[in-house]
């Protein structure tokens, strides 16, 4: 600090030390010689007064006049310790305080601390030297300085120095090179303050980057990214990807499940991402979602905003087959978009073990399920009876968009899948019957070929947009029910409109349920659909096994349920308290009315004896 001073004043720089504790050692004080030295004009611990100023090689003072300082207002001020408590009468309580103001006062300072004083640091210096490090001082404060220097030398060094005398008197170089000034203390130390040091460099490189809008990977440390998807080879990637992390120093474990803005991703299973959520965190990662409709394209752009250098991700589960009629999965399209990040592409035990065909969740009930394909078949035959009925009337071209309006029923009927069933047979009867040469399968001409072609990809097309809106509609209606339902159960609970038992017949409609009720133990009846309440208690429903997402709903129901039984015992509480606090008012009266009883002719008595005893009564 006395050396960049130095440097500062030699620049032109008006600098002023505030306050240098060089503890009796020579060559620091031999470094005050020439800089201007800040006195207090009264000092608070000190009887004598000083100079407001003087200039050369003070005796040496760790006070601090802060508001010296202010009136001087220096180009650069340097105050040493900057982890010092201040004596009893000083405006601030720690030394850095001083600093904080001085600061907001526009003073610039140059201060130094130990690496045993940072607060986050406190605890593993003492757990390192067995010595509690005393004052410390906030992370977030030291952050805060335009610049930090790291003095580093080596622990051989510094106890070379210790040996010499240059840091404590020749009496107390044994005991301190036998305790603190240990090798591996030092060292330990040593590595702390790099540690620390290196987290800033790495906050200030990506300042700079965003500032410059670089997007581009700089390899500076191992930050590793594991992608999710809520399957059960979750633990294996994640496991993978710690031991990937751990294989360099510092480097950074996250993990990222993409979710899909309209909810549907296939194969995510929310139980399954809350345990590796909680495996990530065990092992000292992060956990993020984020959402996004491209999943290869959200995975990169969060690796790419988290200056990741590898991305860690499952072989597909899909089965050969599958791969084959849908194209590139999301592992290869992440490769051939990944550019300077490193992505790893790691085999688990469900690799390959998907369908045999492209499965989708089945949101269809079985019933729709069964009258979808048949009527793919049957709704094409049917139409082209009613065509053959009418021919003549109708020209090639209505006629097959009356086909195209056929499948787009057949989607609403049964989705995506009957469709195509439905599209097949629409391609092949339009030909057969309506193609010429009429009664035959005509595949000769060309345009006829490209025609049916065209008229199957578009009605699949077709089919496939109006069975993702049918999904996306009927979602959109579940999660409005679900909504609307638990709005007015959060608002008759704030309200206090319903009690226990009103809220219960409530659940009970709601869930289309035989019973509920509230059990103090859970219920040996696999029928029953039961909820943990928190406290011991069970809300449990009888009747029908509830589907995974009328679970989520009852979860809710329960959580509002604790909340009036609780409400119930407040009111029950304060209605005894409220009996007790009449009684103790009826207590208070009538004590007074006796006290006031009591002292009304104590008091004339009092007047009288105290009259006759007084000097001044003849």
């Amino acid at each position: 600090m006395l050396d960049e001073g130095h440097r500062r004043a030699a620049r032109g720089t008006d600098v002023v030390v505030g306050a240098a504790d060089c503890r009796g050692r020579p060559h620091t004080e031999a470094l005050l010689d020439g800089l201007e030295r800040l006195r207090s004009s009264e000092s608070p611990h000190r009887p004598e007064r000083l100079d407001h100023v003087t200039v050369g090689r003070p005796p040496d003072d760790d006070g601090f006049d802060l508001d010296a300082a202010l009136r001087r207002r220096p180009g650069l001020l340097l105050v040493d310790d900057l982890a010092h408590t201040n004596p009893p009468g000083h405006r601030n309580a720690r030394r850095w305080q001083d600093v904080e103001e001085l600061l907001s006062a526009g003073v610039d300072v140059l201060t130094t601390i130990d690496v045993q004083h940072l607060e986050s640091l406190s605890d593993v210096v003492e757990a390192i030297t067995e010595v509690p490090p005393g004052d410390s001082v906030p992370d977030g404060f030291v952050r805060g300085a335009d610049q930090i220097v790291l003095v580093d030398v080596d622990p051989e060094d510094l106890r070379r120095r210790m040996a010499h005398g240059n840091i404590h008197p020749p009496e107390m170089v044994d005991a301190a090179l036998a305790s603190w000034f240990r090798p591996g203390n030092l060292t330990a130390l040593r590595e702390l303050a790099l540690l620390w040091v290196a987290d800033q460099v790495d906050d200030a490189l990506r300042g700079y980057r965003t500032d410059h809008g670089i997007g581009g990977i700089w390899e500076a440390r191992e930050r590793v990214v594991v992608g999710l998807t809520g399957g059960p080879e979750g633990d294996t990637l994640i496991r993978r990807a710690a031991r990937i992390a751990a294989r360099s120093a510092r480097g950074e474990l996250s993990a990222v499940h993409v979710a899909r803005g309209d909810g549907l991703a296939a194969g995510a299973s929310s139980t399954a991402l809350a345990r590796q959520r909680r495996l990530v965190e065990s092992l000292g990662g992060s956990y993020h979602t984020v959402v996004g409709e491209d999943v290869p394209t959200a995975l990169l752009d969060f690796a790419r905003a988290g200056n990741a250098t590898q991305l860690i991700l499952g072989t597909s589960r899909r089965g050969r087959l599958e791969r084959f009629l849908t194209g590139r999965g999301i592992g290869e399209t992440t490769v051939s978009l990944s550019g300077g990040i490193d992505v790893h592409m790691v085999t688990h035990e469900r690799a390959g073990r998907g369908r045999l065909l492209p499965s989708r969740r089945r949101t269809l009930p079985l019933s729709r399920r069964v009258a979808g394909p048949l009527a793919g078949v049957v709704l094409p035959v049917l139409l082209t009876l009613l065509l053959d009925r009418v021919r003549g009337s109708v020209d090639l071209t209505s006629e097959a968009l009356l086909f195209l309006l056929a499948v787009v029923g057949v989607a609403c009927i049964g989705g995506v899948g009957s469709a195509l069933v439905a599209a097949v047979t629409a391609s092949l009867l339009l030909n057969y019957w309506f193609v010429p040469p009429i009664g035959a399968f005509s595949f000769e001409d060309p345009d006829s070929v490209l025609a049916l072609g065209v008229f199957v990809v578009v009605a699949g097309a077709v089919a496939a947009v109006v069975d993702r809106s049918l999904r996306l509609s009927r979602r959109a209606a579940s999660a409005t029910a679900e909504a609307e339902t638990l709005s007015a159960l959060a608002g008759s609970v704030v309200r206090g409109e319903h009690t226990v038992p009103d809220l219960l017949a409530r659940t009970r409609e709601t869930f289309s349920a035989h019973a509920a009720e509230l059990t103090d133990r859970p219920v040996d009846d696999p029928t029953a659909s039961q909820v943990s309440m928190g406290d011991g208690s069970f809300l449990v429903l009888r009747g029908r096994t509830l589907p995974a997402a009328d679970r989520r709903v009852l979860t809710a129901f329960a959580a509002h349920l604790m909340a009036a039984v609780e409400r119930a015992r407040l009111a029950e509480a304060a209605a005894e308290a409220e009996t007790a606090k009449s009684a103790d008012r009826m207590r208070t009266a009538l004590l007074a009315a006796v006290s006031h009883d009591l002292r009304t002719p104590l008091a004339a008595g009092w007047a009288a004896v105290a009259s006759l005893r007084s000097p001044d009564v003849d």
